[in-house]
């Protein structure tokens, strides 16, 4: 082959592999540098707080520092006043519990500061930074889940899951939610069934990450044949980590007992006819617009299928009332632990 036969086009796949090693390498150098620069940041907050500590220092020698590196370091960036004392609250905040002090480089300076910043608990602090890492939120979205108030959510309203689902797999109350926001739908109060559908394929990114990170989309309307019925699923998904389907059901009014019928139905199907002989049973998720949580326990008690019951909200939540529902339900936890 001589060099003008050589196809001189960005959709080689002859180079895809040393591609993938260029990328690799680029993204580990980036990750070097966060851990430096936030190791940097760590050691520089301890010692401005053990000399505001002793009394050494005041405010306003802290002033002087910034003033100082200014003059001395011309391209020195991101050691302003107000970053030296955001250096100092960062080591004050995690330097007791060195476990999850370790994950601290693990994101961006933008991202710990906006988790130091709008956590009011230890454990919310440890929630997002683990969450953040483990789903690679962007900036952005993790902003949107602050707004989305997902850990008074989580702590408050852990996920209706049936007891099959609980004994099966013990990790679903940390992977499925009691509600998912899709206020990025824009859907009216008196949306159908079908608007709901069609958004939810239209913003499918979208959705995938208020899901999680280990969802991966198989089909919409996923034909099923059982005897000489044809039917069609919601939505179908398969869960990496999990390892098995998992289907939707969506429902734009208030959840009924026998939605779960239908459900244990399609999982029944799903685990005959589609599943590979390596998968784990499918995992039902009626996701309505609204639910009573009694009857959702009942429904779920005697269910013999892996399956929950979840609402999606096409609006944020009210932050504030569920941080007061947070605040009584540690104010409740404490006073049952005093009693024994």
């Amino acid at each position: 082959m001589n060099a003008s036969s050589v196809p001189d086009n960005a959709t080689d796949d002859r180079f895809n592999e040393v591609l993938t090693l260029i990328q690799s390498a680029k993204q580990q150098a980036m990750q070097a540098v966060n851990t430096q620069l936030i190791e940097l940041y760590w050691q520089v907050g301890a010692y401005i707080s053990r000399k505001l500590e002793k009394a050494e220092w005041g405010d306003s020698v802290v002033s002087q520092l910034a003033e100082h590196l200014a003059k001395t370091q011309p391209g020195l960036r991101g050691f302003t006043r107000r970053n030296l004392f955001r250096m100092r609250q960062f080591y004050e905040a995690y330097r007791i519990d060195e476990k999850v002090s370790a994950l601290l480089t693990q994101l961006p300076w933008t991202q710990n500061l906006l988790i130091l910043s709008q956590s009011k608990l230890p454990q919310e602090r440890e929630f997002y930074l683990r969450l953040a890492i483990q789903e690679k939120w962007s900036t952005r979205e993790l902003e949107r889940q602050f707004k989305a108030a997902l850990f008074e959510r989580s702590v408050t309203q852990p996920a209706k899951i049936s007891p099959v689902l609980r004994q099966s797999h013990p990790t679903a109350l940390d992977i499925f939610r009691d509600a998912y926001m899709l206020e990025f739908l824009d859907l009216p109060g008196g949306h159908a069934e079908s608007d709901l559908h069609k958004g939810l394929l239209a913003r499918l990114k979208e959705f995938l990450i208020e899901l999680g990170r280990d969802f991966c989309f198989v089909g919409s309307e996923y034909p099923l044949q059982v005897g000489g019925c044809d039917f069609a699923l919601d939505l179908l998904f398969f869960h990496r980590g999990l390892n098995c389907l998992v289907a939707i059901e969506l429902k734009v009014g208030r959840f009924k007992p026998e939605y779960l019928g239908k459900l244990n139905f399609y999982l029944e199907a799903l685990d005959r006819n589609e599943c590979k002989p390596h998968e784990n049973p499918a995992i039902g998720v009626l996701l309505c617009a609204s639910k009573d949580d009694e009857v959702v326990e009942y429904s779920l008690n005697r269910s013999l299928s892996p399956a929950l019951i979840a609402e999606y909200q096409v609006q944020l939540p009210d932050k504030q009332l569920l941080q007061a529902k947070l605040h009584e339900f540690y104010a409740l936890n404490v006073a049952q632990a005093e009693e024994f």
